[in-house]
């Protein structure tokens, strides 16, 4: 029996903690159902009365203890076994005492990112699918994986709590879980045979500049300003956070699936009635999201209404009305009748189309209100051409809805929770104010809200999946990509800690080039030692920014790990360009992980490669693989001085290895930045 007793005796902390140490809590991830990093020594943490005793004992006959600090923080630290259980951990402090249950000992990854990686195992249907989920899904009964899904949230400084739990892998949990984390989580465990935890903490459409610290941040001179006004907000945030715990937080309705909730919680009846008495409500010049026309930074429910004045001869007669996409979900009523709805998430780009029936239609005046939930991003009624009308349904004419709306947001969304604003006004209108409006895109948001929780928890590596919103800058993302890596490496005080990515896939962005130069920004970051990067150039869609194929993206990232981490004799990488030499018309080009030879593979537009003479014209090239290396040439290039691979946002991959690994995309020149 290994025994650490960790207790400073110093003058002030004489006493001990009440018999029952209200003050007592847990770190967020010690939860039953746990995952801890085997044979390591593990952190465990969490808050006390100043100068409590807290005792951590584990069933492996592994104990520790120490005193809470001044601050009421403690840490203890375990000698874990090797993979196996389940174990039992007790933690007391006076008569306080958790016991939890079910823990394992394993192989711990943190799983983050943006939208991509968030995409959970059963999609987002009907656009955002993903492939193989009905097969696997049923199948997902799988106790030896655990996953932890931190709940969104944004704050100017770092938090030690944020809202999650563990739980067993199975149909339903596995369901709402990333899939390019499952898919990686059970490739590892099919080879490793050990337990596997996974924590998943991601924010949809969010940069890389949010999941870093300020201190880190600091050291790339573009965030001086925001930095200041974080300053100014860490003085301000005690009062915003006090202010929404004192709100009525409304429960969902316990449905065993997608949590849902009653419609008389967000006051339907009342204020999607035919007569309310708004008056007093701000007004909203729509269409426009909420965060750009006046109502600011806000996730959670606003409802909207206005009287629209139609033709006599529209009476009782039917109606279609058309108010363009909403962000994200939307309940909408006509005289005090429900008409229409979209409450299923990720419906933020579809157009609503709602019948009114001509029964409803018995008055000049339509009163119409719109509930309008949104969780993360924009929100509102947005739509993009500026078009939304009321019509016949049968015959010509329509209204226009544009204009001048009243609003009253009622809930607010936090760390996967509504809280209730009421319906005055007053409770919203009480808001402490912050200095900048802290949204999932802030410089450090997510960081202090969703890492900064989760640090020290031993984990033995990081996957991650993001890129797409930062394609506006890839010269700086270039800069801030290594600077976020080793900034988790220190927060978890392992600077040698595993960093395996994906490389975003092709996609029609808009622009001509600005996703190939992110790619390459990322293939740059290999330089960075410890890291590891997924291609996906094969498994794209250059109409659906979310790829419905995570079974290959987790599977590569997997292979990274048991390969680098764990040390299997496995094919891990694509050809990654290595070097290039010109004999007399044509280049010979070199490259790693070519494995046993490299394929060429024959595609939709041709074969991806383009070559270049000295007037830096680029043409198609003609191709011969040679093994591990390519010939590639122009008839009508003498002097070629440059070759790029896939380098546009929507080419696909052609070139791969003979394990059928894809090519990252490259250039050989640089003569754009």
């Amino acid at each position: 029996m290994r025994t650490a007793i960790f207790i400073a005796v110093t003058a002030f902390l004489v006493h001990t903690a009440p018999a029952g140490d209200q003050a007592f809590q847990l770190g967020s991830l010690f939860t039953d159902n746990m995952v801890l990093q085997q044979r390591a020594e593990v952190p465990v943490w969490g808050q006390a009365s100043p100068g409590a005793v807290v005792t951590v004992q584990a069933s492996w006959n592994e104990h520790a203890s120490t005193l809470a600090g001044a601050d009421g923080s403690w840490m203890v630290h375990l000698a874990t076994p090797a993979a196996g259980g389940p174990h039992a951990i007790d933690i007391t402090c006076g008569t306080t005492g958790v016991h939890l249950r079910n823990v394992m000992t394993g192989e711990v990854w943190l799983c983050s990112g943006q939208s991509n990686m968030e995409m959970p195992l059963r999609g987002w249907p009907p656009n955002d699918t993903i492939m193989n989920s009905g097969r696997d899904i049923p199948a997902a009964t799988l106790p030896e994986i655990r996953f932890y899904s931190v709940a969104r949230a944004t704050a100017p400084v770092p938090e030690r709590s944020c809202v999650g739990a563990w739980s067993e892998c199975s149909p339903s949990t596995a369901a709402g879980f990333s899939a390019t984390a499952f898919y990686f989580g059970r490739e590892l465990a099919r080879t490793l045979r050990v337990p596997i935890g996974l924590i998943q903490t991601t924010w949809g459409g969010t940069p890389v500049e949010a999941w870093t610290d300020a201190e880190y941040l600091s050291r790339l001179a573009r965030y001086d300003s925001t930095l200041i006004w974080l300053r100014e907000a860490e003085k301000q945030f005690p009062a915003f956070k006090k202010w929404i715990s004192q709100l009525p937080v409304i429960p969902p309705v316990q449905t065993g699936g997608e949590p849902t909730w009653d419609r008389s919680a967000f006051h339907d009846e009342a204020l999607a009635a035919r007569v309310v008495a708004d008056s007093a409500w701000p007004t909203m010049m729509l269409p426009a999201l909420w965060e750009s026309a006046g109502l600011g930074q806000f996730d959670g429910i606003v409802w909207f209404r206005k009287q629209i004045i139609i033709p006599a001869a529209w009476l009782h007669r039917d109606l279609v009305m058309e108010p363009g996409p909403i962000d994200d979900m939307d309940i909408t009523y006509v005289n005090g009748i429900r008409v229409g709805g979209t409450e299923t998430a990720n419906m933020w780009n579809k157009d609503r189309t709602y019948r009114i029936p001509g029964s409803l239609v018995d008055s000049t005046v339509l009163s119409i209100a719109v509930r309008v939930t949104d969780q993360m991003g924009g929100g509102g009624m947005y739509a993009p051409g500026g078009k939304m009308t009321l019509r016949l349904a049968d015959g010509d004419g329509a209204v226009s809805m544009t204009g001048s709306w009243r609003y009253l947001p009622t809930a607010i969304w936090r760390t996967s929770q509504f809280y209730s604003l009421g319906t005055d006004g007053k409770l919203f209108a009480a808001r402490p104010g912050l200095p900048m409006e802290v949204g999932p895109a802030t410089p450090s948001a997510l960081y202090n809200a969703m890492i900064a929780p989760l640090v020290p928890y031993a984990v033995r590596g990081a996957i991650w999946y993001q890129g797409e919103s930062n394609t506006p800058d890839p010269a700086f993302y270039q800069q801030q990509f290594p600077v976020m890596i080793r900034n988790w490496r220190t927060a978890f005080e392992n600077p040698a800690m595993p960093f395996y990515y994906v490389q975003i896939a092709p996609f029609d962005y808009g622009t001509e080039r600005n996703s190939a130069l992110l790619r390459e920004a990322q293939l740059m970051t290999l330089s960075l030692a410890g890291t590891g990067m997924a291609v996906t150039m094969d498994i794209g869609d250059p109409k659906n920014i979310h790829p419905p194929n995570k079974t290959d993206v987790g599977r590569r990232l997997a292979l990274w790990a048991l390969a680098r981490t764990y040390g299997k004799e496995v094919q891990y990488s694509g050809p990654l360009y290595a070097g290039s030499q010109t004999i007399r018309n044509r280049m010979i080009l070199t490259f790693e992980h070519a494995g046993t030879g490299l394929v060429l593979r024959p595609g939709k537009e041709g074969n991806g490669f383009l070559v270049a003479g000295p007037d830096s014209v680029f043409r198609e090239a003609k191709v011969q693989v040679r093994g591990n290396s390519l010939t590639v040439w122009h008839p009508a290039i003498k002097d070629p001085r440059a070759v790029r691979y896939a380098f546009t946002n929507t080419a696909a991959g052609t070139l791969f290895n003979k394990h059928g690994l894809p090519a990252s995309s490259f250039r050989t020149d640089t003569w754009m930045k």
